[in-house]
């Protein structure tokens, strides 16, 4: 069984394009590449990864693709595309040529308008996404779930995939909100969720790894285990304890899961949904 990371990012560090890395972030205010990835990975027992967008052109989707097409350990990409652009059907022909392309995101967390997602013009872009065989990453906040579970429910053949737990507050232990609205997301079957960015909501410096049993607890028993995958949310993850903090954390969580149950998570449905 590989051992997939479904969630990780590269990036030619750009003070302006990359302004939400503030000084608060220095470790990760600089370049990041999979010459750099690469002995982590090994180092942690994991075999392939995903390489997902941290930045809205199409120059980053042909970034990533540039990464992906030199290293094959990097077995897919999420990038971006203007979902709501009027040539979208064109742009989706032209990506075709790239196979290790698997699916888009949209920074919807960062959008003004919380809803967003259920514009008439995204939503057409999400269904020209279906169409092409593309999956689609959802980032977002947990004040966006109710809306996300309206975007899920009109495409009900569409595979989404739910990044980070939608960024629960656990810095704060909030979780009653939070715990109802993703229930309710899981709910339908076209969705699935990456256990990935845990440490950056929670206190970076001072996190204790109970601190997030009880969210995995949730998703855990709201997804199932044929709907869930590990993402290391790698640079992001080196604010708050690294890739080796991340893999303690789910490690110890995922010891009590069986046999089966641990190769879905690790890999197995990465790759069925990513088709990698």
């Amino acid at each position: 069984m590989p051992k997939i990371d479904a969630h990780q990012h590269f990036w030619i560090f750009d003070p302006v394009r990359d302004s939400w890395i503030n000084d608060e972030m220095l470790v990760i205010k600089q370049d990041f590449l999979p010459a750099d990835l690469l002995p982590v990975l090994q180092q942690n027992g994991i075999d392939g990864c995903v390489a997902v967008q941290a930045s809205q052109s199409e120059e980053e989707t042909l970034f990533l693709l540039k990464q992906a097409v030199g290293n094959d350990f990097v077995k897919g990409v999420v990038g971006w595309v203007d979902l709501k652009a009027d040539d979208l059907e064109a742009r989706l022909e032209y990506f075709k040529q790239y196979d290790k392309l698997k699916g888009f995101r949209h920074i919807l967390q960062s959008e003004p308008d919380k809803q967003f997602m259920l514009q008439s013009e995204f939503k057409k872009g999400i269904a020209s996404l279906q169409k092409h065989g593309y999956t689609y990453d959802i980032l977002i906040y947990p004040e966006h779930l109710p809306y996300a579970g309206q975007l899920v429910k009109t495409f009900p053949d569409q595979p989404f995939v739910v990044d980070h737990l939608a960024k629960p507050h656990i810095k704060d232990q909030d979780i009653t909100e939070w715990r109802r609205d993703i229930e309710a997301l899981a709910m339908h079957e076209n969705v699935h969720c990456k256990i990935s960015g845990m440490l950056t909501e929670a206190n970076w410096t001072a996190w204790k790894i109970t601190d997030f049993t009880p969210y995995l607890d949730v998703v855990f028993n709201a997804f199932g285990s044929s709907r869930i995958m590990f993402g290391s949310d790698w640079p992001v993850c080196l604010l708050a304890g690294g890739y080796e903090g991340t893999m303690q954390v789910v490690n110890e969580y995922t010891s009590k899961l069986s046999a089966t149950e641990q190769e879905l998570f690790w890999g197995d449905n990465a790759t069925v949904f990513y088709d990698l």
